[in-house]
């Protein structure tokens, strides 16, 4: 025990506590000083610098808008349309603020006092749930500039100080509205729902802006933690944090207790939900074949930005607007839903009992069959399933031997080509000699057969494929398509095998409908179902059979002044060796696409109604040449000078072209016939306006060729025979139309092209391969394929302009042109004229026209030099 007083003691421990107090006050100085350093430190380091805070990095979505102004789709990496402050919910600004920044118009980026009660709760009353000391503004530097979080405590609190100076700095440049904006428009909602915009559209199928109170809540909540309030995936935790929100606002004043005790018992409503995709929306093959053109003419350096990058689609926000009309759209895809649903039906119907992978008959050769066991290898090569074995198997051997030959390709059909010809030392020198590979890839594949690394990669691939036969024949659990439901799909157990086959079952449809006056393309219907079959059949080239035949009576009519009811005997036709400028070596004398001959006098309009190949040759033969139909299709934009790649002309110099034994596009065809609409006048189809950058300079807008392809008075003819050929079946029809039906050989392929004062449709049906067909003409022509489609749309789109949804007029008539036509329309009297004068075919009075003997001039056909030598006629198409 001691005998100092408390005093004494005190004394003696001065010194002490003096030291611990200089020492505390060197600590504060040190951890100012060190503070300060820090930040100075930070502010030098990898943080933005200005022009990257004035200009942050965001994935901006390009908007796809219709005639109307009404939005068609997204191209996007991630689904963001920013919004402006002045476009954004009340709503949605009154919960942000109340929930996660109350003092946000206090302070200038750190909410010290925020700061302050995390420390106090935390540190020392060591609490859970102490609030979030973060601001709007930190939360959009973290947003913008921080990529991932770390997991490292020392790490996370310099990520954390560098948040606090980029957050100062986003307020010096950007006013508060702006910093809510951004950060509203940068956050993640999950689901496709990048930014504020996107989610509102996507959990509750509406604009931001029209979001009730409760809506908002449930948004707002989620900005804590989206997945883990989410309300499809947690509706219970989305329901309590909505209610935090809730209350929120009402500390704030911004509810009373009334309205909130109302809002707090509200169900969660999420019947709208509905996830954003590129599959899902109108007109999704319009907008695949949208993002190649544009990205096309992204490329151009007109075209680029101003520091001389191109575009890109995905990620700069670009406004593209377009010609597709969202009414007549609707109607296509509707009409097209309901007419191949029944048509599938019907040939699963037909092929009952038998299938038509394996079917043969008298017609069926060696080289289909052999076609369609290479399909079936191709379609297995083409899936994940195989890539991902075959990467496992000879992905290591197959790069090691890629690398040794330059030049080489190795697919599996190149593969089993080596290993073919390891067995016949002749079988690469035939492949060449049929033009199936060329030259340069036959070295290739000797070079690669020479190297070592082709034995360890023939052995490799030869024990991979007992696995893929295993895999491919094995059944799963899986999705396919389906009519059955409004969702298109089922869940069904198939192996992926009977899915390839089964899916290639499906018969397509490729449509188009153009405005002729514009050249707008006004409706694309490209495929049954974008999810399932991408593939668009609008600009595939099919054999377009009895469809291509008015282009030929209309270049008799407008070259030789024949009449429609001009009369040919349906009797067979030839053309024999040296006859006319068509060179051929054989006598060629096509049947009609029933094999029969009814031996009657048929008029022109008859002849062309009921798609008589005779009458057809007739006219061909009175050309003495196809030189003139193919002038003619020129004009109307169909390329008389386009090869395939053996050099064989797409619209080959042969008279079968007369029967339609040519492979054409739906876009090509659509295109022509929209000269039979606009008296004679080409009208290029087109279906982009303009294209804008997110600040809405325009970069590109789009020009379109017109051009006069036939004499109006000629094609007012066609109109009539067209009218003629085009109207039996289709009298419910009030609109003023024609149209043309094609069916090619097999019945393969099924077209009809109908005609109106302001709308063109094309439209082709068929199956992926040749011989997913109807067997007979009942089902397989294209009165029955694809004219009832063209059907189903008129009469939905004249309901519509009826109920004032749309602007289409079906009161609108063809123009009859002004004077004499100089060719009789009327049968009797041209009938009565060829009693008493005979053959009035050729007469003087078209001499008034500067053509000569009985034609409309030659001034619309403005032939195209061509170099090739003349190739031999072939059998052509069906009627």
């Amino acid at each position: 025990m001691t005998d100092k007083s408390p005093e004494e003691i005190r004394q003696e421990r001065m010194p002490i506590y003096k030291k611990i107090v200089r020492y505390m006050w060197i600590a504060l100085g040190a951890a100012l000083v060190g503070g300060i350093l820090v930040f100075l430190i930070l502010s030098f380091s990898d943080l933005p610098d200005t022009q990257e805070l004035e200009n942050p990095r965001s994935e901006l979505a390009t908007e796809i808008y219709a005639s109307n102004g009404d939005v068609l789709g997204r191209f996007y990496i991630e689904n963001r349309v920013p919004v402006s402050f002045n476009e954004l919910s009340p709503e949605l600004v009154n919960a942000l603020i109340a929930t996660e920044d109350e003092r946000y118009y206090k302070h200038a980026g750190i909410d010290l006092e925020a700061l302050g009660r995390v420390l106090v709760k935390t540190a020392i009353l060591r609490k859970k749930d102490s609030g979030g000391g973060s601001t709007i503004t930190q939360q959009l530097a973290k947003l913008l500039f921080t990529k991932q979080p770390s997991s490292n405590f020392v790490k996370r609190v310099i990520q954390k100080l560098k948040e606090w100076i980029i957050a100062v700095r986003l307020e010096r440049k950007y006013t508060k509205e702006e910093i809510i904006a951004m950060y509203l428009n940068k956050f993640d909602f999950l689901y496709e729902g990048d930014g504020i915009k996107a989610a509102s559209e996507n959990y509750f199928g509406k604009e931001q802006d029209s979001l009730k109170i409760e809506e908002a809540a449930i948004l707002v909540g989620m900005l804590k933690n989206p997945s883990l309030y989410n309300p499809i995936s947690h509706k219970e935790n989305a329901l309590r944090r909505r209610e935090v929100v809730l209350s929120q606002m009402v500390n704030n004043n911004l509810l009373t207790e009334v309205q909130y005790d109302s809002l707090r018992q509200l169900p969660l409503a999420m019947e709208a939900f509905k996830r954003s995709s590129h599959n899902k929306g109108p007109a999704p093959y319009f907008r695949g074949e949208l993002s190649k053109t544009v990205s096309n003419i992204l490329q151009r350096e007109e075209n680029f930005k101003p520091d001389g990058t191109p575009y890109n689609i995905y990620r700069d926000g670009l406004k593209i607007y377009t010609t597709i009309d969202p009414v007549i759209q609707e109607k296509m895809e509707e009409a097209a839903m309901a007419h191949m649903a029944k048509l599938q039906e019907t040939w699963y119907k037909h092929w009952e009992g038998r299938d038509p992978w394996e079917y043969k008959d008298y017609e069926t050769t060696k080289i289909e069959l052999e076609a369609r066991k290479k399909t079936k290898t191709r379609m297995i090569r083409n899936t994940d399933r195989y890539k991902a074995i075959s990467e496992r198997y000879i992905g290591e051997s197959k790069q090691a031997l890629l690398d040794a030959i330059k030049g080489l390709q190795l697919r599996g059909v190149d593969i089993d080509r080596m290993m073919e010809a390891e067995k016949d030392k002749d079988y690469l020198d035939q492949l060449v000699d049929r033009n199936l590979i060329s030259e340069s890839m036959r070295k290739e594949y000797k070079a690669a057969m020479r190297d070592s690394t082709w034995q360890v990669l023939k052995r490799q691939y030869e024990l991979m494929l007992p696995e893929v036969d295993t895999v491919f024949n094995t059944p799963v659990k899986m999705q396919v398509f389906t009519y059955e439901n409004e969702e298109m799909q089922k869940d069904t157990v198939m192996s992926p095998m009977d899915s390839l086959i089964y899916h290639h079952n499906f018969l397509q449809i490729g449509s188009l409908a153009v405005d002729p006056l514009t050249g707008y393309v006004k409706g694309w219907v490209g495929g049954i179902n974008y999810r399932y079959f991408k593939y668009d059949h609008t600009n595939s080239r099919r054999q377009v059979g009895s469809t291509f035949k008015p282009f030929v009576y209309a270049t008799a009519i407008a070259k030789q002044g024949f009449s429609p009811c001009f009369e040919v005997y349906d009797l067979p036709q030839t053309i024999f060796p040296n006859e006319g400028n068509f060179q051929l070596l054989e006598e060629w004398t096509p049947a009609n696409s029933d094999g029969k001959y009814s031996g009657d006098l048929l008029t022109l309009k008859e002849g062309l109604a009921k798609s008589k190949n005779t009458v057809s040759v007739f006219l061909m033969k009175q050309l003495s040449d196809t030189e003139p139909v193919r002038d003619l299709v020129h004009n109307m934009g169909i390329d008389k000078t386009a090869q395939y790649p053996n050099g064989r002309y797409v619209v080959p110099r042969q008279p079968s072209i007369c029967l339609g034994a040519t492979d054409l596009s739906v876009y090509e065809m659509t295109g022509a016939y929209t000269t039979f609409a606009n008296n004679g006048i080409y009208t290029e189809p087109t279906f982009i306006t303009r294209i804008e950058d997110r600040n809405g300079r325009v970069l590109y807008t789009e020009d379109h060729a017109e051009l006069r392809a036939l004499d109006e008075r000629a094609n007012y003819v066609m109109v009539e025979m067209l009218r003629y050929a085009g109207r039996p079946g289709l009298w419910e029809i009030k609109s003023d139309m024609g149209g043309k039906t094609g069916t090619t050989n097999d019945y393969v392929d099924g077209w009809f092209i109908g005609v109106t004062p302001t709308l063109v449709v094309g439209t082709w049906v068929g199956g992926e391969d040749r011989w997913i067909r109807f067997r007979s003409i009942q089902y397989g022509q294209g009165a029955y394929m694809a004219k009832p489609f063209f059907k189903e749309f008129m009469k939905g789109l004249e309901a519509a302009a009826e109920a004032g949804e749309t602007d289409y007029d079906p009161s609108r008539r063809f123009t009859l042109p002004r004077g004499d036509l100089g060719i009789e329309l009327d049968c009797d009297k041209y009938h009565n004229r060829v009693d008493t004068e005979g053959d009035i075919r050729p007469t003087d009075p078209f001499d008034e026209f500067g053509s000569g003997p009985g034609g409309f001039g030659d001034e619309s056909f403005d032939p195209v030099p061509e170099t090739d030598t003349t190739q031999q006629g072939q059998p052509g198409g069906g009627g």
